[in-house]
Protein backbone atom coordinates (compact mmCIF):
# COMPACT_ATOMS: atom_id res chain seq x y z
CA UNK A 1 0.00 0.00 0.00
CA UNK A 2 1.27 3.44 -0.94
CA UNK A 3 2.71 5.64 1.79
CA UNK A 4 1.12 8.80 0.45
CA UNK A 5 -2.33 10.11 -0.25
CA UNK A 6 -2.73 11.10 -3.90
CA UNK A 7 -3.29 14.82 -4.31
CA UNK A 8 -5.55 16.40 -6.90
CA UNK A 9 -4.92 19.98 -8.00
CA UNK A 10 -7.77 21.02 -5.70
CA UNK A 11 -5.77 19.61 -2.74
CA UNK A 12 -2.55 21.41 -3.68
CA UNK A 13 -1.14 24.67 -2.39
CA UNK A 14 -0.10 27.33 -4.96
CA UNK A 15 3.50 26.09 -5.24
CA UNK A 16 2.32 22.52 -5.77
CA UNK A 17 -0.22 23.63 -8.39
CA UNK A 18 2.49 25.53 -10.28
CA UNK A 19 4.74 22.46 -10.37
CA UNK A 20 1.84 20.16 -11.25
CA UNK A 21 0.99 22.37 -14.24
CA UNK A 22 4.67 22.46 -15.28
CA UNK A 23 4.76 18.66 -15.33
CA UNK A 24 1.45 17.94 -17.08
CA UNK A 25 2.11 20.59 -19.74
CA UNK A 26 5.60 19.21 -20.45
CA UNK A 27 6.70 16.29 -22.61
CA UNK A 28 5.51 13.73 -20.03
CA UNK A 29 1.92 14.96 -20.20
CA UNK A 30 0.99 13.20 -16.95
CA UNK A 31 1.56 13.38 -13.23
CA UNK A 32 2.22 9.72 -12.48
CA UNK A 33 5.01 7.68 -10.96
CA UNK A 34 7.24 9.55 -8.54
CA UNK A 35 5.60 12.94 -8.82
CA UNK A 36 2.73 12.30 -6.43
CA UNK A 37 5.15 11.76 -3.51
CA UNK A 38 7.68 14.34 -4.72
CA UNK A 39 5.04 17.11 -4.91
CA UNK A 40 5.19 17.26 -1.09
CA UNK A 41 8.43 19.21 -1.69
CA UNK A 42 7.32 21.26 -4.70
CA UNK A 43 10.66 22.95 -5.43
CA UNK A 44 12.48 19.61 -5.44
CA UNK A 45 9.69 18.10 -7.53
CA UNK A 46 9.88 20.92 -10.07
CA UNK A 47 13.66 20.73 -10.41
CA UNK A 48 13.56 16.92 -10.59
CA UNK A 49 10.85 16.98 -13.26
CA UNK A 50 12.79 19.48 -15.37
CA UNK A 51 16.01 17.49 -15.03
CA UNK A 52 14.21 14.25 -15.85
CA UNK A 53 12.61 15.77 -18.93
CA UNK A 54 16.02 16.93 -20.16
CA UNK A 55 17.62 13.56 -19.45
CA UNK A 56 14.85 11.68 -21.28
CA UNK A 57 14.58 13.92 -24.34
CA UNK A 58 17.49 16.35 -24.45
CA UNK A 59 20.82 14.56 -24.18
CA UNK A 60 23.34 13.51 -26.80
CA UNK A 61 22.73 9.84 -25.98
CA UNK A 62 20.22 7.97 -28.12
CA UNK A 63 17.06 6.80 -26.32
CA UNK A 64 18.25 3.20 -26.68
CA UNK A 65 21.30 3.87 -24.48
CA UNK A 66 19.46 6.12 -22.04
CA UNK A 67 16.72 3.54 -21.51
CA UNK A 68 19.34 0.81 -21.10
CA UNK A 69 21.06 2.83 -18.36
CA UNK A 70 17.67 3.46 -16.71
CA UNK A 71 16.82 -0.26 -16.75
CA UNK A 72 20.17 -1.18 -15.17
CA UNK A 73 19.50 1.45 -12.50
CA UNK A 74 15.96 0.16 -11.90
CA UNK A 75 17.34 -3.37 -11.52
CA UNK A 76 20.03 -2.24 -9.08
CA UNK A 77 17.45 -0.54 -6.82
CA UNK A 78 14.75 -3.15 -7.56
CA UNK A 79 12.48 -0.23 -8.39
CA UNK A 80 9.32 -1.98 -9.52
CA UNK A 81 7.54 1.03 -11.00
CA UNK A 82 10.68 2.39 -12.65
CA UNK A 83 11.24 -0.95 -14.35
CA UNK A 84 7.56 -1.18 -15.33
CA UNK A 85 7.74 2.27 -16.97
CA UNK A 86 11.13 1.96 -18.66
CA UNK A 87 11.57 -1.67 -19.75
CA UNK A 88 8.90 -1.19 -22.42
CA UNK A 89 10.51 2.12 -23.47
CA UNK A 90 13.85 0.32 -23.78
CA UNK A 91 12.23 -2.27 -26.03
CA UNK A 92 10.65 0.45 -28.16
CA UNK A 93 14.02 2.21 -28.42
CA UNK A 94 15.68 -0.97 -29.72
CA UNK A 95 17.26 -2.67 -26.71
CA UNK A 96 16.97 -6.43 -27.33
CA UNK A 97 14.20 -8.14 -25.35
CA UNK A 98 16.49 -10.97 -24.21
CA UNK A 99 18.99 -8.42 -22.88
CA UNK A 100 16.26 -6.64 -20.92
CA UNK A 101 15.13 -9.94 -19.45
CA UNK A 102 18.71 -10.87 -18.51
CA UNK A 103 19.10 -7.53 -16.73
CA UNK A 104 15.78 -8.01 -14.92
CA UNK A 105 16.82 -11.44 -13.64
CA UNK A 106 20.37 -10.40 -12.72
CA UNK A 107 21.98 -12.26 -15.61
CA UNK A 108 24.56 -11.09 -18.10
CA UNK A 109 22.90 -9.71 -21.20
CA UNK A 110 24.17 -10.25 -24.73
CA UNK A 111 24.34 -7.21 -27.01
CA UNK A 112 25.23 -7.00 -30.69
CA UNK A 113 26.01 -3.29 -30.48
CA UNK A 114 29.27 -2.18 -28.87
CA UNK A 115 27.75 1.00 -27.43
CA UNK A 116 25.21 -1.11 -25.50
CA UNK A 117 28.00 -3.35 -24.21
CA UNK A 118 29.85 -0.25 -23.04
CA UNK A 119 26.83 1.32 -21.29
CA UNK A 120 26.11 -1.97 -19.53
CA UNK A 121 29.78 -2.27 -18.53
CA UNK A 122 30.05 1.30 -17.22
CA UNK A 123 26.74 1.51 -15.37
CA UNK A 124 27.21 -1.94 -13.82
CA UNK A 125 30.75 -1.05 -12.77
CA UNK A 126 29.58 2.18 -11.15
CA UNK A 127 26.92 0.33 -9.13
CA UNK A 128 29.31 -2.47 -8.20
CA UNK A 129 32.35 -0.38 -7.22
CA UNK A 130 30.99 3.18 -6.81
CA UNK A 131 33.78 4.16 -9.22
CA UNK A 132 34.65 3.84 -12.91
CA UNK A 133 38.01 2.36 -13.86
CA UNK A 134 40.35 4.28 -16.12
CA UNK A 135 39.80 1.71 -18.90
CA UNK A 136 36.02 2.04 -18.73
CA UNK A 137 36.16 5.83 -18.40
CA UNK A 138 38.49 6.20 -21.38
CA UNK A 139 36.36 3.86 -23.50
CA UNK A 140 33.22 5.80 -22.57
CA UNK A 141 34.82 9.17 -23.40
CA UNK A 142 36.03 7.78 -26.72
CA UNK A 143 32.56 6.45 -27.57
CA UNK A 144 30.29 9.17 -26.12
CA UNK A 145 32.53 12.18 -25.48
CA UNK A 146 32.86 13.87 -22.11
CA UNK A 147 29.33 15.28 -22.47
CA UNK A 148 27.92 11.80 -23.01
CA UNK A 149 29.72 10.45 -19.95
CA UNK A 150 28.31 13.27 -17.82
CA UNK A 151 24.86 12.54 -19.23
CA UNK A 152 25.18 8.81 -18.52
CA UNK A 153 26.26 9.45 -14.93
CA UNK A 154 23.46 12.02 -14.56
CA UNK A 155 20.89 9.52 -15.86
CA UNK A 156 21.81 6.93 -13.27
CA UNK A 157 21.93 9.57 -10.53
CA UNK A 158 18.52 10.95 -11.46
CA UNK A 159 16.93 7.52 -11.76
CA UNK A 160 18.47 6.57 -8.42
CA UNK A 161 16.52 9.49 -6.92
CA UNK A 162 13.39 8.38 -8.75
CA UNK A 163 13.80 4.68 -7.90
CA UNK A 164 14.36 5.41 -4.24
CA UNK A 165 11.36 7.75 -4.14
CA UNK A 166 9.17 5.09 -5.74
CA UNK A 167 10.46 2.44 -3.33
CA UNK A 168 10.28 4.49 -0.13
CA UNK A 169 6.76 5.75 -0.85
CA UNK A 170 5.70 2.33 -2.16
CA UNK A 171 4.27 3.65 -5.41
CA UNK A 172 2.15 0.80 -6.72
CA UNK A 173 2.18 -0.66 -10.16
CA UNK A 174 -1.02 -0.24 -12.17
CA UNK A 175 -3.77 -2.70 -11.33
CA UNK A 176 -3.08 -6.16 -12.75
CA UNK A 177 0.66 -5.65 -13.35
CA UNK A 178 3.09 -8.17 -11.87
CA UNK A 179 6.11 -6.82 -9.98
CA UNK A 180 9.29 -7.53 -11.98
CA UNK A 181 11.43 -8.13 -8.89
CA UNK A 182 10.84 -10.10 -5.69
CA UNK A 183 10.17 -8.01 -2.62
Amino acid sequence: MARYRPLTPADMNPAQKRVHEQIVSGKRGNFGGPFQPLIRAPEICGHAAALGEHLRWGTSLPARLSELAICITARFWRAQYEWFAHAKLALQAGVPADAIEAIRTGGTPHFDKEDEVLVFRCVSEIFKTQRLSDDSFNAAVKAFGEQGVVEMVSLIGYYTLIGNTLNVFQVALPEGETPPFPE
